[in-house]
């Protein structure tokens, strides 16, 4: 293979192999350094430019540059987006290669910088790219202890590395900054032995709690989010939308535009968009353009919306199964049926989809808030038929994303206005844009009956799924006869659907953990120890121990109040949720008191990022449970904005308590979905501990607690 030639990287869900040109790729970078990863071997190279047979095909996915200043350049195809991992990340690279977290600088999803990745979401990143920066930093610290052993003249084993530093271990005066040892060398070497990672009992910095390194930027307002930008000559655009997804355009009037200087209007298919130097005459301007739009006919409304896939989906896949179902209604001397219903969500982050970008030549650069930078230049790509690197994703925080901003139809918007006004140009979807085009959470039924014997032990489990996914539905209850199937289909819903935060497992623990506690209820067995009865699994059943004991689960109750248990996994993560709420039975109203989450989720990189994105997911969570819910007919949404779309507010916001199990030894798994799946379950069996109303139907409003009442 050429020196000059590329890496190629395969991944499952790309066909075709994705190419650098190493050379061009590495010399963006400057001097330093540089240590890849590679999941097959560890390499390092020093000194771009320069021929060398050692270049091979490597699969990478992180790398890190230590400059000659000192400072650590750690690059990333991940982003973030609120959850932390900009503070994580530079967590545990700086424990394995000796430097102060203060002297990491993350470079994160610049798909000219760094190494493709997929995109973030799913709870990845800490399973799986914190492994590989950390044997990355472990490499270079290797390597520059090495550097350090020939200058001093001694064996390596008498060389140690703390603070940026290598030093005697028997004459700690005499020392040598990693600075020194960058300046003026060009190195290619690769380690014969791989070094080995640190155990917990040396931990420095990973398991302590850092603030978020990007805190002091974003309270002071110096983060950058893709709104943020200006560019010289920059426009704003709008784009007049119908008012019923879907719809396709037949006819436009743009008489109404004469009233306003400097307004252009582009078109391009369905594509109706206004473009002026200032935002607020763009967004009138395009209020003045009439389009005729054909409008889908109507599938369903929100109340319809279940029976509609009940009746339209009819094939099915078994996802899980043992034992014989007629064996366990044999075996069953209670058998419990209940349907349960969860509508659609709308992600609903605080920044809207946004993009920023300009042609330069034929170079398209842009900053969009997605969490796929490199999936987004590859559809950019695509639809300009463009080469890849003429794309260029720039780095950018990110409002929230939630799953919501995997998909990214306001980059292609942009891109294809910038192209049409030949002027840089940006582009932020109005809140109703958001409602309208963010792709909601879908809608679920998940039809579920047991079977209990005389003796409190599950025997029969049978649980259909329609349109939630199978994402956490593995069973670690211990049932002999079950059948877990999912029944879809494409194009069933009114309007886009796709991920939010733990797809489908916020539906389908609802319905499981409701229909447990239902179970229990109805063979008269407290929940607690019902679902210690049938626990299969030692994580599960030592998490909710955990949580049962920090909450206090046999304390005497008030008046009016209500405790309620859910369990689940994701991401690795085993979670028990207890909440306790207060139910007024004249209104209806719920006011949750208190949440207890405990989390077997292994190693804890950082525990006060840890603990605020629990919180945080619990805070969402209740917002799905009790207030959130997308009111519409076919494809026209009637929520719209946070006047008729509720989100938890403070007044409505518990004491909330997170605990985890003791495993700093153990591979970190995923943090920042797991805590919220269980909520509606533990808030739906809460309620019905207060005040007797069994609601199988979120979000569990003040009318559906009455009408369960009655």
């Amino acid at each position: 293979m050429e020196s000059d030639k590329i890496t190629q990287l395969y991944f499952s869900d790309v066909n075709e192999p994705i190419t650098y040109d190493r050379r061009a790729f590495l010399k963006k970078l400057g001097k330093g350094i540089i240590v890849i990863f590679s999941l097959s071997e560890l390499s390092l190279l020093q000194g771009w430019g320069q021929n060398t047979t050692q270049e091979k095909q490597l699969d990478f996915n992180a790398y890190l540059r230590v400059k000659e200043d000192g400072r650590v350049d750690c690059y990333t195809g991940k982003i973030e987006m609120g959850q932390g991992i900009i503070t994580s990340l530079a967590q545990a690279l700086a424990e394995e290669l000796e430097v102060p977290i203060t002297s990491v600088d993350m470079i994160m999803g610049d798909t000219d910088l760094c190494p493709y990745d997929a995109g973030t979401w799913g709870s990845l990143t800490t399973r799986f790219a914190d492994p590989v920066i950390r044997a990355a930093a472990a490499e270079a610290r290797e390597i520059l202890i090495s550097i350090a052993a020939e200058k001093f003249g001694v064996a390596i084993e008498k060389l140690e590395a703390a603070d940026g530093s290598i030093f005697l271990k028997d004459n700690t005066t005499k020392a040598i900054t990693y600075a020194k040892l960058t300046k003026g060398k060009k190195i290619v070497k690769t380690l014969t032995k791989k070094p080995e990672i640190k155990k917990s009992k040396d931990f420095k910095i990973v398991g302590k709690s850092v603030i978020s390194t990007d805190a002091v930027a974003k309270v002071t307002g110096k983060a950058q989010y893709s709104g943020d930008i200006k560019l010289p000559g920059m426009v704003y655009a709008t784009i007049v939308r119908p008012q019923v997804y879907g719809s396709k355009k037949l006819q436009v009037n743009s008489s109404g535009l004469t009233q306003f200087e400097g307004v252009e209007l582009l078109e391009e298919g369905d594509l109706v968009a206004v473009v002026h130097s200032d935002l607020e005459i763009a967004y009138k301007a395009a209020q003045k353009v009439k389009v005729t739009w054909e409008e889908p006919m109507s599938k369903a409304d929100n109340e319809t919306i279940f029976q509609y896939l009940e009746e339209n989906i009819t094939e099915s896949k078994v996802f899980e199964t043992e034992g014989s179902l007629d064996d366990g209604r044999t075996a069953s001397e209670t058998l419990v049926k209940v349907n349960y219903q969860d509508g659609y969500k709308a992600h609903a982050p605080i920044e809207t989809h946004s993009a920023t970008c300009y042609f330069d030549g034929d170079k398209l650069i842009m900053w969009a808030s997605t969490q796929t930078p490199f999936g987004t230049r590859d559809e950019l790509a695509k639809t300009f038929n463009m080469p890849l690197e003429k794309v260029h994703m720039k780095q950018i925080f990110l409002g929230g994303g939630f799953g919501g901003k995997i998909y990214n139809q306001q980059a292609i918007e942009a891109a294809k206005i910038a192209k049409l006004c030949g002027k840089p140009v940006q582009l932020v979807w109005s809140r109703r844009e958001e409602f309208m085009y963010d792709r909601f959470r879908p809608a679920a039924l998940i039809k579920t009956v047991s079977g209990v014997d005389s003796n409190g032990k599950l025997k029969l489990w049978e649980f259909d799924i329609y349109c939630a996914g199978t994402r956490g539905t593995k069973l670690f209850y211990d049932i002999p006869n079950n059948r877990t199937r999912m029944f879809n289909e494409d194009d069933i819903h009114p309007f886009g659907t796709g991920a939010w935060r733990a797809p489908g497992n916020n539906s389908t623990t609802f319905a499981r953990e409701s229909h447990i506690d239902a179970t229990a209820h109805a063979v008269g067995i407290d929940p607690l120890e019902f679902r210690l009865n049938n626990l299969k699994d030692e994580n599960m059943i030592a998490t909710l121990k955990l949580a049962a004991e920090t909450f206090g689960w046999d304390k005497v109750k008030a008046e009016g109040h209500g405790y309620g248990i859910a369990l689940g996994e994701d991401a690795g993560t085993s979670v028990a949720i207890i909440a306790e709420v207060y139910v007024d039975k004249t209104t209806g109203e719920v006011q949750t008191i208190r949440v207890v989450c405990a989390q077997d989720m292994g190693q804890v990189v950082n525990p006060h990022g840890t603990k605020v994105q629990t919180e945080g997911g619990i805070t969402m969570g209740l917002g799905y449970a009790l207030y959130e819910d997308i009111e519409f007919n076919g494809g026209r949404v009637k929520t719209w904005s946070f006047n008729n779309y509720e989100i938890t507010r403070f007044s409505k916001t518990p004491k909330i308590e997170c605990v985890f199990i003791d495993k700093m030894d153990s591979k970190p798994q995923g943090g920042g979905e797991p805590a919220i799946i269980c909520i509606g379950g533990a808030i739906a069996n809460a309620v019905f501990d207060a005040c007797g109303a069994r609601v199988n139907r979120m979000p569990i409003t003040p009318s559906r607690i009455l009408e369960a009442l009655q």
